[in-house]
């Protein structure tokens, strides 16, 4: 029988390996489903449900799902927090919990501001209902000076891919996890000079590969995670760096997805 599992934290880091002290690769945010594949000792391997991503998790941090309950938060309304961070609550326990930008509230009543996971009762507070405002721009901006941090994707620490996966994500556009594969997704655009907000510029290294990634809000400016979230000026050659004076990043291609 194929089990499922879903957070009920706010971020649940995966590791490429079984081990505390082994590297993080991405995290889980609050209501991010995912297919349990394996288990050792007290960890589970997991493949997240909307980019494919596998990994390992301690075993407490998740909450186990059924495949009626798994099929409910894909049949039925969810919504995406678009917003820096918000606040659900336990309606069992008046437990508070902040959950971060990019969470999915799974099986949301939005009259009632209400969602279950399994048989437990939530409510969203502050909900904007702001998930039809098309501005990947403006989205991206609530994110600026967040710290740089490999495999991160909240904000409070994410990564160049990450950070892009986490935009869109809140358009409902389900990228995948990593720039090498993010960069095989969307429309070639041939030129700087028709560059339009939202396209994604992808760079690579001297043998190249793509190793980061970032969001165009204009020909000539890029807002992506590099030490921390930051806008910088972008040309055809690559990413500037005023404070370094120097180019940082070189560009290989930009891709148009909206």
């Amino acid at each position: 029988m194929i089990l499922y599992g879903i957070s009920e934290t706010a971020v649940i880091p995966v590791r490429i390996e079984p081990s505390e002290k082994s590297e993080m690769v991405t995290q889980i945010l609050f209501g991010e489903t995912y297919k349990i594949i394996d288990e050792k000792d007290n960890w589970i391997n997991i493949e997240i449900t909307h980019d494919g991503y596998t990994g390992w998790i301690d075993k407490k941090t998740g909450t186990t799902i059924d495949q009626k309950y798994f099929d409910s938060t894909v049949n039925e309304t969810f919504k995406i927090i678009d917003t820096v961070y918000s606040e659900v609550i336990d309606l069992q326990t008046n437990e508070m919990i902040r959950i971060p930008f990019g969470s999915t509230i799974p099986c949301f009543n939005n009259v009632k501001n209400e969602f279950r996971i399994n048989a437990k009762k939530y409510q969203l507070l502050n909900n904007n209902d702001t998930e039809n405002k098309k501005d990947v721009i403006s989205k991206a901006k609530t994110l600026l000076n967040t710290s740089y941090l490999w495999g991160g994707k909240n904000p409070f620490g994410m990564d160049c891919s990450g950070f892009v996966q986490l935009v869109f994500k809140t358009e409902l556009i389900f990228l995948p996890r990593d720039a090498s594969k993010q960069v095989e997704i969307g429309n070639t655009v041939g030129f700087t000079n028709n560059v339009e907000p939202g396209d994604i510029a992808f760079f690579d290294n001297d043998e190249g590969e793509i190793t980061h990634t970032g969001i165009l809000i204009s020909e000539n400016q890029i807002i992506h995670a590099s030490g921390k979230v930051r806008i910088d000026s972008f040309d055809h050659q690559g990413i500037f760096n005023e404070e370094k004076q120097k180019y940082t990043h070189k560009l290989r291609i930009i891709k148009r997805i909206l």
